[in-house]
């Protein structure tokens, strides 16, 4: 029997170059908040925020 899929890949996105740096999974099913996190910016060379976006 086939699983059903439980995770979807999202794009991490940086809220100052607006570059999509990073992917990452999240679970589908019962969570309708976007990802927020504080990630290392390459281009920025600093911790930045990284916002969800679709691919």
């Amino acid at each position: 029997m086939a699983k059903d899929k439980a995770r979807d890949y999202v794009v991490l996105e940086c809220t100052e170059c607006k570059r999509r740096n990073y992917m990452t999974s999240k679970k589908i099913k019962g969570n309708p908040y976007k990802i927020e996190i504080k990630k290392y910016c390459k281009w920025d060379k600093k911790h930045t925020v990284h916002k969800e976006r679709r691919k």
